[in-house]
């Protein structure tokens, strides 16, 4: 039975979260390992030091040795990392096998590029259905998949496992589609609505992407070299 999220709250403001006993930084780098582990194996190599790791990467070892120690004990001295154990450990710790399935609310221009993208299935996720207002929409499918009107999102996550919502609606709709999701039972929302949205519920997941920001961090960088040049 679906929990009842009727009362679920969603806002922009920001609060405390709970301490994590791995720390978040940590998490964060999880998906550069997974990803850099994967073309080592796609290359043929077994095994490979913390050392040739944090070269490739662009930190040290000790910051992969202490990032790795959080999870256990993956390497041996005078050996390095078997590469192959180390990629599928950390694949179980991000939940590649788990067979996630996943929904996208929004079929305009972000939302089709999003599910053409091969990025779902190389990390195991199925991309099962497409939402959206639309008419002329509804019934069309890209890269294969079907989109339906947004009536329909309860009734399809209630016949169908859906854990993760990916949001790319506009901004003034982003809290209802997040509320509608959350009570509808979907526990992760991976939301590009540039609205920093939060859940009260522990159960509830949002992971709020914001491409713009990320554009002004790399407009930040180019700036300061820039600055840096002139100094010379």
């Amino acid at each position: 039975m679906k929990k009842d999220l009727k009362n679920q709250q969603f806002s922009t403001s920001e609060k405390p979260s709970a301490e994590l006993a791995v720390p978040a930084a940590v998490i964060r780098r999880l998906p550069h390992y997974h990803r850099y582990l994967g073309e080592l194996l796609a290359q043929g190599t077994s095994r490979i030091s913390s050392l040739a790791l944090a070269g490739m990467m662009g930190v040290t070892a000790s910051q992969i040795r202490q990032d790795l120690n959080c999870f256990g004990s993956f390497g041996q001295q005078g050996y390095g990392y078997n590469v192959g154990y180390l990629y599928t450990q950390i694949s179980e710790l991000l939940g590649v096998n788990e067979g996630y399935q996943a929904i996208i609310v929004g079929a305009g221009n972000l939302g089709r590029a999003l599910v053409s993208s091969h990025m779902f299935e190389r990390r195991g996720v199925t991309r099962l259905a497409m939402f959206d207002v639309a008419e002329e929409l509804v019934g069309q499918s890209f890269s294969g998949v079907p989109v339906y009107h947004i009536d329909s999102l309860e009734e399809f996550c209630a016949s169908n496992r859906v854990e993760i919502g990916v949001l790319t609606t506009p901004k003034d709709a982003a809290e209802e589609i997040a509320h509608r999701l959350a009570s509808a039972g979907v526990p992760g929302i991976w939301n590009f609505s540039n609205m920093a949205l939060k859940s009260d519920d522990p159960d509830v997941i949002i992971e709020n992407m914001h491409m713009g920001d990320s554009l002004l961090a790399l407009c930040y960088a180019l700036s300061s070299k820039s600055n840096e040049k002139r100094k010379l």
